[in-house]
């Protein structure tokens, strides 16, 4: 059985990143994102697929930047399409990239979106594999600042306690999350 620990966080490895090219431009680009995501998100699911046209100097045609969660999952894609027409008369090739991320991208990790969370969860746990409770949300602080020049700054924060149900295994996970942000207040306010 093979297994594979996945993150819920933005995948910047090069090992999950494919670049692929010798598209030929005989397919408008839509047609071409078509069939680079059916072929690939067969092997598992794509954080993104970027399809962009060669550059003036070259010859006609595209190339694609195709980006996984899964780095087995990215090394088998690229193992068993290299070489293949696929979805086009010629073959295509398909590498894993070898672009040096900056030292500054390379220990970042940046969580995903709630929608990417979402979408992950549901392509691997099924639509009805899980569920989300809010169990409190809590104001924890609103206050209101004067700023230079006579505008206001209000800052609030919130507090919430979340169930994670996995009911096909009898499991439940509870996690905890403040989010803080400010924002400008520009009229006048109404107290009610």
């Amino acid at each position: 059985m093979e297994v594979d620990i996945l993150e819920f966080h933005v995948p910047v490895e090069n090992n999950k990143t494919l670049f692929v090219w010798d598209i030929q431009p005989s397919n408008t680009e839509a047609q071409i994102y078509d069939g680079l995501d059916r072929v690939f998100s067969s092997f598992g699911p794509l954080y993104l697929l970027k399809v962009c046209p060669n550059a003036p100097l070259n010859p006609p045609g595209f190339y694609a930047l195709i980006k996984f969660y899964s780095a087995a999952q990215a090394s088998k894609a690229q193992r068993r399409t290299d070489g293949r027409s696929l979805f086009q008369s010629s073959p295509l090739k398909v590498r894993l990239s070898s672009k040096h991320t900056p030292h500054f991208l390379s220990d970042r990790s940046r969580p995903l979106s709630h929608a990417r969370c979402l979408e992950l969860a549901n392509h691997y746990l099924g639509f009805n594999g899980w569920t989300s409770d809010i169990i409190t949300l809590k104001e924890l602080t609103n206050e209101e600042e004067e700023e230079e020049g006579g505008g206001r700054v209000r800052r609030l924060r919130l507090g919430c306690l979340l169930q994670l149900s996995f009911p096909h295994h009898g499991q439940t996970s509870r996690a905890a999350a403040v989010v803080e942000d400010s924002f400008t207040c520009t009229g006048e306010q109404q107290q009610v």
